[in-house]
């Protein structure tokens, strides 16, 4: 379970004894299936990314809601690939590919639902943008209606592996990537996909 996880699980389950030992039973229950709620949320599972080169793989756990060009039927324009994660899923972010982080950008905006596609400009977000060998990717942690915390591990200048924990994303939200042109895409709206595991897609040539 992820550090930033405990206090999430400790406080609901301290009280929920509390209620047991005075015989609140009505109380107790509610608060312990919180608590170990919480502790599945907060899950951390190992995950190996592949080794081949020029791939991109998923920042996030979730379900693909867009697949399109930033400025639409331009082939020079960068993509960008939407995944939404619901409470049922891991929320930890990784690395969609190895490299050297050149910008963190934190922008502060609303909370509506994270499906929407004018969520991306208009939410709290945090935008990391990693310098590959071959490309730059950007990639977003983007707050929702529940998503009130989003937490990043990592700074402008260091350098983090293919699929490597870069970050947290508390309760349902989305993870943009914006993608150079030359990405060919292998995902499609309603995909399901694993942060560090699934393929997004590869570097063309």
């Amino acid at each position: 379970m992820l550090r930033d996880g405990i206090p999430f699980v400790l406080v609901p389950l301290a009280v929920a004894l509390l209620a047991a030992l005075t015989g609140y039973w009505y109380v107790a229950v509610p608060l312990l299936l919180l608590a170990l709620f919480m502790a599945y949320f907060f899950r951390d599972p190992e995950r190996t990314s592949l080794s081949e080169q020029d791939i991109i793989v998923a920042p996030a756990d979730g379900r693909v809601t867009r697949v399109a060009q930033l400025i639409p039927n331009d082939p020079q324009s960068p993509q960008v690939v939407s995944i939404f994660l619901s409470v049922f899923d891991v929320h930890v972010n990784r690395a969609p590919i190895a490299g050297e982080i050149v910008d963190v950008a934190y922008t502060k905006g609303r909370f509506m639902i994270a499906t929407r596609e004018e969520a991306s400009v208009v939410n709290e977000q945090n935008a990391l943008t990693i310098r590959g060998e071959r490309m730059t990717v950007v990639c977003k942690q983007i707050a929702g209606v529940l998503a009130r915390r989003i937490v990043c591990w990592k700074s402008k200048g260091e350098k983090v592996t293919l699929g490597e924990r870069f970050g947290l994303i508390k309760f349902s939200s989305r993870t943009d990537l914006v993608l150079p042109p030359e990405v060919e895409i292998g995902v499609r709206v309603g995909d399901r996909v694993r942060g560090g595991v699934s393929v997004i897609g590869r570097l063309r040539g």
